[in-house]
């Protein structure tokens, strides 16, 4: 009769090694909460649009984190808060649809507002996930910050959360970036990376040119059409070895609109295409020169045509 062999317990040395950690993380929270501010501090590149406007990432926008501990593929979800317009109603779809297929999740709260109803809908929207989720309470740097009020909250949505999985963060300034990090490699599954380790985004270059050129767009015009606003990339040529051509479009809802963006003398349209191409080069190994236009495409945010070739 065979026995059962006793368990051998190896020295750490002899023990196997462990595969490559990867993991999908869908990054949510109320509009400007610092979604877009962690993924660009995350990442060490500037991957998504920073504004003080709120609801300014309207694509499922990925940013890509490797370290020693393995690769983390962050995906920065729209902003939710409560609306039913056409526009609002298909981006909170956008983040419920990336909620399920994530590994896991990270919601940020701002210690700088109140939590009414508006986080307590994205807290029942993220409770199902509970298990994989980790929570990171940001803005920490600034005086109004109210940390206890956002761990209260916490407590209060989530009774049973572990204290380990709630971070205390200022993305801004990089303090406890880091610990979030290694929170959410604890969630991560062995498996291999889905990215080079070079890489720190899978946008494409059209996208990401087109988002440069629109954040360039809202943080000049925030008062007059934030949201009224989007850049359709009609062109790109690669010319020389290192020169790429692009010709660019930024459509408005209506013909006053058209006026706002293009400035007295052409000043605000020049301004965004010039501060656009120094952003560019700032990011891509070669020189980026644009032809930017400004076009009407009437009441676009109630077409459903434009407004699933922009979502994805």
């Amino acid at each position: 009769m065979n026995e059962k062999a006793p368990d051998v317990l190896l020295p750490e040395e002899e023990l196997p090694p462990v595969g490559p950690k990867t993991a999908m993380v869908s990054v949510i929270g109320r509009p400007s909460v610092g979604k877009s501010t962690f993924l660009n501090t995350a990442s060490g590149e500037k991957i998504s649009i920073v504004s003080s406007v709120p609801q300014t990432t309207r694509n499922a926008i990925r940013g890509i984190v490797n370290t020693s501990l393995g690769q983390l593929v962050f995906i920065d979800t729209p902003g939710l808060h409560e609306s039913d317009k056409k526009l609002n109603l298909k981006l909170t779809q956008i983040a419920a649809d990336q909620m399920k297929e994530s590994d896991a999740i990270l919601y940020i709260i701002d210690s700088t507002r109140e939590h009414g109803s508006e986080e307590e809908m994205i807290a029942s929207m993220v409770a199902p996930y509970k298990d994989k989720m980790v929570i990171a309470i940001n803005k920490t740097e600034d005086p109004r910050a109210q940390v206890s009020d956002a761990r209260a909250f916490v407590q209060h949505a989530f009774p049973d959360f572990s204290a380990s999985k709630v971070v205390e963060m200022s993305a801004k300034d990089d303090v406890n970036v880091n610990d979030v990090l290694k929170a959410l490699y604890d969630l991560a599954p062995e498996a291999p990376h889905l990215y080079p380790e070079e890489f720190y985004t899978d946008q494409e270059v059209d996208f990401r040119i087109a988002e440069i050129i629109r954040g360039q767009a809202i943080n000049r015009l925030e008062q007059e059409l934030p949201h009224a606003i989007y850049v359709n990339i009609q062109d790109m040529k690669m010319e020389k070895a290192n020169l790429l051509k692009v010709r660019a479009v930024l459509c408005v809802e209506r013909d006053s609109q058209k006026g706002i963006v293009i400035g007295k003398g052409a000043s605000m349209i020049k301004a965004i295409r010039v501060d656009s191409i120094k952003e560019c080069r700032k990011i891509f190994p070669y020189r980026v020169d644009i032809d930017l236009q400004v076009k009407v495409d009437k009441n676009w945010r109630q077409k459903d045509a434009t407004l699933n070739r922009l979502l994805k």
